[in-house]
């Protein structure tokens, strides 16, 4: 069970800390300081609970993990049930935060993903489908690869990081970044538009994720 649990708090960590910097103080700290946010989540709990579980943290990472053969079913289906739970606990967290101000308004979200009219650079289905599609891929083959035994793995952490960083730069004005099924289930439940939007959150980072895990298994890239 401790593995699960370390699932549930490192995404529970990052949601609250990389949606909170967005609806706390995106004004404050921009595209930029946003994006940083979700990175050094992610650097900070690779470190925190990696040796405890791989510090996956997203259903997507799991799924590439399970197609390329690094965790087996037994574990991948409770893994992903504990970073829902934690993506919806974080969010839960973030939302007491945000609403103890008089300027908080729901209808603003919770740091959710979306597309199309009225959300960010108003982007169509296609692009949101392709970016999270081909940043998801990246992520979990950056992810296979850093954590693969012939990598210098001790600098995965930092390597998965700066990548979420390097993703979030350029796709925040697009969908808002999601590449993780859980961080966009959590801020969803609180938005009705969001919600109703969210099957594009999972069906395309989980995508990305099957091709990344597909490179690995087929020994595209290493020979082990």
């Amino acid at each position: 069970m401790k593995k699960y649990f370390a699932e549930f708090i490192g995404t529970a960590t990052l949601v609250l800390f990389g949606c909170g910097a967005a609806v706390l103080a995106g004004d404050q700290v921009g595209q930029l300081g946003i994006a940083f946010a979700f990175g050094l989540s992610i650097v900070a709990m690779a470190y925190a609970i990696g040796p405890i579980s791989g510090c996956h943290i997203n259903p997507a990472v799991t799924i590439g993990a399970l197609v390329s053969n690094r965790i087996s079913i037994k574990d991948a289906i409770p893994y992903i049930i504990a970073q829902c739970l934690g993506a919806i606990a974080g969010a839960s967290i973030l939302y007491l935060i945000a609403s103890g101000s008089p300027d908080f308004t729901l209808a603003n979200g919770l740091g959710h993903n979306g597309y199309g009219a009225g959300y960010q650079g108003q982007y169509n289905l296609l692009a949101a489908a392709l970016f999270e599609t081909v940043a998801t891929f990246i992520f979990v083959f950056v992810i296979l690869g850093s954590t693969h035994e012939q990598a210098l793995n001790k600098f995965a952490g930092l390597a998965i990081g700066f990548t979420l960083v390097l993703i979030h730069i350029v796709g925040i004005h697009v969908t808002g970044v999601s590449v993780n099924p859980a961080r966009s289930l959590g801020p969803a439940l609180f938005n009705g538009h969001a919600l109703s939007q969210l099957w594009v959150f999972i069906v395309f980072p989980i995508l990305g994720a099957v091709i990344a895990g597909l490179v690995y298994k087929l020994k595209l890239i290493y020979n082990k």
